[in-house]
Order: C-alpha cells, then structure tokens, then sequence
C-alpha cells in the first residue's frame, strides 16, 4: 500500500523559513516523479513544485520560483520542500503526492494527508 506522510508544518512569521517532508513507503521511491501541491484556504488546489525520479530535474510554479527548493533522497525515501522567504499567501494545507512515472507528464495517483503551513505575524 502506497503510503505518503508529510511532517514539518507549523506557524512561522512573514520572511522566515520553512522545511516540510513527505515520508514514502509501499512503493519503489525512486522510480516514480513526486510533487508538492498546496491548498490555501477556502481556495482550489495550486501545483507547487515537482522532481523527477532521480532529482535531476525539478519544475515550480512562478510564485514560488527563487524561494522554494524541492529535493529528495531516494535512500531514505524522502521528499522534501524547503521554503524560505515565507508570505503570508504561502498559507495553506501543503501535500506531497506521487506520479505514475518517472517524470511529471504523468497524473497523480497518490496523495498524502497534508500537512499546515501558516504564515502570520
């Protein structure tokens, strides 16, 4: 059974940093691109960034673009996102999530429970 555990949300103040993981299992990591896809509040789903399965190639969105580093380690079967230069807008439930193949052109299949980051003074 896939599984996919995100951990290291919490609060922290406009301009601070931020490190939120996803812990991977019931599948061969390494194979398969990963994503983080957040949902602020009372708002739709908004892709955040995604990696291939060997780290070598990553793809964000525009507003995250200089400030957010998503990377992986395929020997501990982990998914991370680091996020610095945090706004307010950042806020949202962030989810890890799995795509069918090695790359993104690819759907999503499996998601994690998600895991709250506010950003707030």
């Amino acid at each position: 059974e896939v599984q996919l555990v995100e951990s290291g949300g919490g609060l922290v103040q406009p301009g601070g940093s931020l490190r939120v993981s996803c812990a991977a299992s019931g599948f061969t990591f390494s194979s398969y691109a990963m994503s983080w896809v957040r949902q602020a509040p009372g708002k739709g789903l908004e892709w955040v960034s995604s990696i291939n399965n060997n780290g070598g190639s990553t793809s964000y969105t525009d507003s995250v673009k200089g400030r957010f580093t998503i990377s992986r380690d395929n020997a501990k079967n982990t998914l991370s996102l680091q996020m610095n230069s945090l706004k307010p807008e950042d806020t949202a439930v962030y989810y890890c999530a799995k795509y069918y193949g090695s790359s993104w052109y690819t759907a999503l299949d499996a998601w994690g429970q998600g895991t709250l980051v506010t950003v707030s003074s």
